[in-house]
């Protein structure tokens, strides 16, 4: 086991402050239009379906899934997976989600390109997240530039989220515009939507500062952001 280092909290605390803030404004929103219905009465899945249909992406099937907030769409089952609350919920929060999700559907038939290039980080993602993050703490025993070498491995998780930004705001501001020409929610429920979906969004944002972070201190440890100090 490593030893402690206060110095980490000190480059861990934005990240971590920054999620804890982002993770509390979620369950705030998504709790409170929960208990808001949308006024046309569609259910999450229901919302879903139609802008899937409008779009003439029939095929692309709409499941339940277990779990709170677990929702996601499948580009390789093309499949939107609903957790219970949001496939049968008839609140704005529900809408919200589920054509959320919707909107990464309409990315995929699109060929946007942000979705594709982080499907394919995918693989990536776990082999910088261990392995990148063990030659970091191992490097800073033995060698500056191991620890610079598992920096390398660890930037794919941070390029990963880098790259998650754009898909997930782009579904959002599909979502919140599609919802209101399909006639599913009126213009002034927009509000009830906007709430949920940005503050999802936050929580992709403090992700990828909390990478940085890491990345950060362990790249200060090894003397990299001082040329003397490295061997």
């Amino acid at each position: 086991m490593l030893p402690f280092d206060p110095m980490y909290l000190l480059f861990a605390a934005p990240g971590l402050l920054l999620s804890l803030w982002a993770s509390s404004r979620v369950r705030s929103a998504f709790d409170h239009y929960s208990q808001v219905p949308n006024q046309h009465g569609y259910s999450g899945a229901a919302a879903a379906r139609q802008l899937l249909d409008d779009a003439g992406l029939r095929n692309v099937q709409i499941v339940e899934t277990d779990g709170y907030l677990s929702d996601h769409y499948d580009p390789v089952q093309r499949r939107l997976a609903l957790s219970r609350t949001v496939y049968h919920g008839r609140s704005l929060a529900a809408v919200g989600v589920a054509t959320h999700e919707a909107g990464h559907a309409l990315q995929h038939a699109a060929g946007y390109f942000p979705l594709w290039l982080r499907s394919a980080l995918v693989p990536t993602v776990g082999i910088g997240s261990s392995l990148g993050y063990f030659v970091m703490a191992i490097g800073l025993f033995i060698s500056p530039w191991l620890v610079i070498a598992g920096a390398a491995l660890f930037s794919l998780v941070l390029l990963f989220q880098v790259v998650t930004l754009p898909v997930e705001f782009d579904a959002s501001n599909r979502a919140k515009r599609l919802v209101v020409d399909a006639g599913i929610i009126e213009p002034r429920e927009r509000e009830g939507i906007d709430a949920v979906l940005n503050a999802a969004a936050l929580t992709y944002v403090a992700a990828a500062v909390s990478t940085l972070s890491v990345l950060l201190y362990y790249l200060f440890r090894a003397g990299v952001f001082n040329s003397n100090s490295r061997d």
